[in-house]
């Protein structure tokens, strides 16, 4: 059974950073895309940010590039995302999800090529 853990979360004033973390078990980690994903009150679920098994190769929404940055510790099982230069409109439930087929990789981060998905962590950026 896939587990998918987010952690990190919290309340921080506009311009402060936060570091999020995802641990995900029952799979087989490095052979993973892992993505960050969130939902905003009253607004759907967007792509954040995701990166390839191997850690090579990263794609950012547009409003977030320059601000966040996705990394991975395949020795750990674990994901991350550095949030710095935090603005209010990026309060909103961060999620944790990794890609449904080993080795995948596309131009394009789409929610429906993740198919584990943890409960989230709350980022919450008061202004």
């Amino acid at each position: 059974q896939v587990q998918v853990v987010e952690s990190g979360g919290g309340l921080v004033q506009a311009g402060g950073s936060l570091r999020l973390s995802c641990t995900a078990s029952g799979l087989t980690f490095y052979r993973y895309r892992m993505g960050w994903f969130r939902q905003a009150p009253g607004k759907e679920r967007e792509g954040v940010s995701c990166v390839s098994s191997g850690g090579d190769r990263t794609l950012y929404a547009d409003s977030v590039k320059g601000r966040f940055t996705i990394s991975r510790d395949n020795a750990k099982n674990t994901l991350y995302l550095q949030l710095n230069s935090l603005k209010p409109e990026d309060t909103a439930m961060y999620y944790c999800a990794a890609d449904r087929t080993p080795w995948n990789w596309g131009s394009y981060l789409s929610e429906g090529d993740f198919a584990y998905w943890g409960q989230g962590t709350q980022v919450t950026v008061s202004s």
